[in-house]
């Protein structure tokens, strides 16, 4: 992914059409004097809808048309011909995307699966024509019903990538290496802190030409909860992933202290990414002998853990051996 295309969050601005207006027509033909109503009902003004596109994953698309106006219903017509209904604006989005009025927190849906279908705004209903409204004590009623008017509101709509793994870690602690080698994904990787800056996504080919997609997630540090470093603008990636994966370097001052301060920036920010399950990968494993590993796999937490190298290779079948496993065992 480049990093300028990823786009995980844009405002659009949105107007539904305006349902049609009835028709107040009265039949009118040769030696029929009196027809009485005939006009038609209005057509429905076009909704806008978001439909799930599995081939997408980022909303750039949408930050350079911030405005989408839908057709309005056309009116009624005479012999109760109803309107044509306004045309539907499709939107394509990637998987994992949530919508949102402008100012309200509270979520409307969300797009999960590829043709998924859900109106954002929808339009408004065409008018009924006069024919409606005759009865025995007003035969040619002179009226009809207007159109509702179709919606006119700024929407939100927030990209949270849908991974079965995705790296925590802090910064500059080698989680893009191992995607680097592990799929075809090339993120950027460099010696410095916050080499990553967006989400970076990569398919892992397993054996029997099975596979599962990991996520390199922009790296966390203290206190990011509060809007340290990259804060939590990235944090919300995570909670769509099956499973976390911890990459601490074996050259870390204290590897389980790293760990749990990970761990609480995660439950700080949402609990329930605590529920998930957790494995722990002990990058850059080549500086180490047996016995430094002995030693160290003392003080490890009690989840599944891995020594690897993304430089030497080792150990990186075990690491997808692993994550396979876990990911099987639901």
């Amino acid at each position: 992914m480049a990093s300028s295309n990823f786009v995980d969050y844009v405002k659009i601005y949105c107007r539904s059409g305006n349902g049609g207006a009835g028709s107040a027509h009265l039949r009118r033909e040769k030696f029929i004097p009196k027809g009485g109503p005939d006009g038609g009902d209005g057509g429905r003004g076009g909704h806008i809808i978001l439909k799930g596109n599995n081939q997408m994953w980022t909303l750039l698309h949408l930050r350079y048309r911030r405005h989408i106006f839908a057709e309005n219903g056309a009116p009624g017509g005479v012999q109760q011909s109803t309107g044509a209904d306004g045309q539907d604006i499709i939107v394509e989005v990637p998987l994992g995307t949530i919508a949102r009025m402008e100012n309200s927190p509270e979520i409307l849906f969300e797009i999960t699966e590829h043709g998924d279908e859900k109106i954002l705004a929808k339009g408004g209903r065409g008018g009924l024509g006069n024919t409606h409204f005759k009865s025995a004590t007003n035969q040619t009623p002179r009226y009809a019903q207007p159109g509702e008017p179709g919606i006119e509101e700024a929407f939100i709509l927030e990209l949270k990538i849908l991974a079965d793994v995705g790296l925590v870690g802090f910064p500059n602690a080698g989680k893009s290496t191992p995607l680097s080698v592990v799929s075809a994904a090339r993120p950027k990787i460099a010696d410095y802190p916050f080499t990553t800056l967006v989400p970076n996504l990569g398919i892992v080919s397993y054996r029997d030409d099975k596979s599962f997609v990991m996520a390199d997630i922009p790296g966390i540090i203290e206190g990011a909860h509060e809007g340290k470093g990259l804060g939590i603008r990235f944090l919300r990636h995570i909670e769509r992933n099956s499973m976390l994966l911890f990459l601490i370097p074996a050259d870390s001052r204290n590897i389980t202290e790293e760990y749990e301060i990970l761990l609480r920036e995660l439950g700080e920010y949402n609990p329930e990414l605590l529920d998930k399950k957790r494995l722990l990968g002990i990058s850059k494993s080549d500086m180490l002998d047996e016995e430094l590993k002995d030693e160290i796999r003392k003080d490890l937490p009690a989840i599944p853990r891995v020594f690897f190298s993304s430089v030497t290779g080792e150990g990186i079948s075990n690491l997808k051996d692993m994550i396979w496993k876990e990911l099987n065992s639901y």
